[in-house]
């Protein structure tokens, strides 16, 4: 068996493990495509969907979930995210969100331990992770896999947070020009809201499927 092959699936495996130890269900996906797969046919199948929202991620972006919702006649989607839109109706439409029956979104980090750590500009995601929608997807590329909490947070300090910062032109931030973060005090600063989720409530509300490819920041 290929090297690189076998130590993704053990560290993959190994987090998923610690996932289902803390209360999440937690799934593992060869790559988008087949994350989208187990979206359709083993999540969807298991709860009632009438109303479905997201928070921002690449790697939620990249399963190709999101169209497939927007096809889906049976289900509302909230656009959260969309342009030409005052930014007073996209804060109402994310606090909206906050009712959906399905939310997904990405992480920041997870854990080997079982963890789910997260960094809010807004708090529209974090607090949907937290409380709010019935049940939550969460999308993880291999790269956001990391030991521990304290490791998480240097991940999103140091990497995580300066390229999405940079990813958003809008934003003036000094991490934009340095690619480091000075713990700004900038009116566009990103970082607000520390999310540690460190087990599901109830019990398989969260459901995290892990991606065995690099994605996202």
């Amino acid at each position: 068996m290929d090297h690189i092959k076998m130590y993704w699936e053990q560290r993959l495996d190994k987090c998923r493990k610690s996932l289902e130890e803390n209360n999440f269900k937690s799934y593992l996906a060869n790559n988008c495509k087949d994350a989208k797969r187990i979206v359709i046919e083993d999540i969807l199948p298991e709860i009632e969907v009438k109303t479905v929202s997201w928070g921002d991620s690449l790697t939620f972006y990249a399963t190709g979930i999101l169209d497939e919702m927007r096809r889906n006649p049976d289900i509302s989607v909230l656009e959260t995210f969309a342009e030409n839109v005052p930014r007073e109706e996209i804060i109402e439409r994310r606090r909206q969100a906050l009712l959906s029956d399905l939310f997904f979104t990405g992480s920041n980090a997870v854990t080997e331990t079982g963890k789910l750590v997260n960094l809010d500009m807004v708090g529209n995601r974090t607090g949907a992770i937290t409380f709010g929608p019935l049940n939550v997807v969460i999308f993880a590329g291999r790269n956001k896999i990391v030991p521990d909490v304290d490791a998480a947070m240097r991940r999103v300090k140091s990497y995580a947070a300066p390229v999405n910062a940079i990813r958003h032109s809008n934003l003036k931030t000094p991490c934009m020009k340095t690619s480091r973060c000075t713990d700004c005090k900038s009116p566009d600063r990103i970082c607000n809201s520390w999310t540690i989720t460190e087990k599901s409530y109830p019990k398989g509300r969260i459901r995290v499927v892990l991606i065995n490819e690099d994605l996202g920041l």
